[in-house]
């Protein structure tokens, strides 16, 4: 078992994102992110959702997408050189001296103090999952009162593209 990311160009329409979270649920599998927004051509949209299951399970989930017919294009990215980001909102509890120390944490991972009040910050990063899950762990889990997170996007490296 692994995470799969996987790319899919659909056309822009109402019930569309329900048939193809439809095709997901109905066969079991989980969507472990997902997210959704129009291409640079409105009529296309650009679905990009992790899973975690086996290679096999994968390439079934793929020609199944390929059936729906709202679907134009779709892609696994976890089988090609690609760029994925997600980006994440975080409060943290920050009173007295600690106040410093979540300060340069969030400098040593290139993070931004996008709120602050007397004993809180909210705080944004973009990165990798990695990145994320290890800017928490830093932090520690007892200062979050509250995380946000985009889900994963990504885009094949160089010259390929998933555009039509």
């Amino acid at each position: 078992m692994q995470q799969h990311l996987i790319s899919v160009l659909m056309e822009n329409e109402a019930g569309s994102l329900s048939r193809l979270v439809g095709l997901f649920s109905q066969r079991g599998y989980n969507i472990e992110t997902l997210n959704v927004a129009p291409t640079e051509d409105p009529t296309i949209s650009r679905l990009t959702l992790t899973t975690i299951t086996s290679p096999e399970k994968i390439e079934q989930i793929t020609k199944q997408l390929h059936k729906l017919i709202e679907v134009v294009k779709v892609i696994n990215l976890s089988n090609n050189v690609h760029v994925e980001r997600e980006l994440m909102l975080i409060k943290v509890r920050a009173t007295g001296s600690v106040r410093e120390e979540i300060k340069r944490s969030a400098d040593i991972f290139r993070a931004q103090i996008v709120d602050v009040t007397a004993n809180l910050y909210t705080i944004q990063i973009v990165g990798d999952t990695a990145k994320l899950d290890g800017f928490i762990d830093v932090i520690g889990r007892e200062r979050i009162l509250e995380v946000v997170r985009s889900g994963v996007i990504g885009i094949a490296r160089g010259e390929k593209t998933l555009s039509l």
